[in-house]
């Protein structure tokens, strides 16, 4: 407008550390300098981990045994589905449910601590896997066998409890005390990294 002096306002100079939303960003802190008998070592350890390869491989060896296994019951299962009473049906199925468990356990700790420990799986080469496979880490493994652990300390003593005239007194306590002690060791680890990660913030 005439007679009022504008000024032209610049507009404000961007750091280049700054995020798009104006939030200051924090220089990522300088790699330390290491000799080469140190980064040859480092190499060394890191390469180890390579030998857990092996023991997840028996674990797939193992895996294979207890489908084995699994057909075995489920041939006695349906072999003697006419004849047998309630009772035993009952405790057929519970047993495949078991062996079931037992599988997708033993498969938890293959992917997972492969992931974990050893090297990445590339999931975009892998139509079928799970999402939640990549997110898990070591705390979550631990609370993932827990509660598997648990889920097939419940079937037994279901188990036992439906064939309890054939089990005595002493067992079936010693199943319950082994369940209740596996129950509160998943309530404490829960509770303990719920703690550690609270504290963490």
């Amino acid at each position: 407008m005439p007679g009022h002096d504008r000024t032209d306002r610049a507009p404000p100079s961007s750091s280049p550390l700054a995020h798009p939303d104006g939030r200051p960003d924090v220089p990522a802190s300088p790699r330390k300098s290491t000799g080469p008998i140190e980064r040859g070592l480092e190499t060394f350890l890191f390469s180890s981990r390579w030998l857990m390869a092996p023991f997840y491989m028996a674990l797939v060896v193992a895996l294979v045994a207890l489908l084995i296994k699994a057909l075995q019951h489920t041939w006695h299962f349906v072999a003697h589905v006419v004849t047998a009473t309630e009772s035993e049906l009952i405790l057929g199925l519970l047993s495949l449910v078991d062996l079931s468990l037992t599988g997708s356990l033993t498969l938890i700790v293959i992917f997972s601590g492969y992931e974990n420990f050893v090297s990445r799986i590339d999931a975009a080469d892998h139509a079928d896997w799970p999402e939640w496979m990549g997110k898990i880490d070591f705390t979550g493994l631990k609370l993932k066998l827990l509660s598997s652990i648990v889920a097939i300390s419940a079937i037994q003593l279901l188990r036992a409890f439906l064939d309890i005239r054939n089990t005595t007194d002493r067992d079936l306590a010693w199943q319950v005390g082994i369940h209740m002690v596996f129950v509160a060791s998943g309530l404490v680890l829960a509770l303990t990294d719920k703690l550690g990660h609270e504290s963490g913030h």
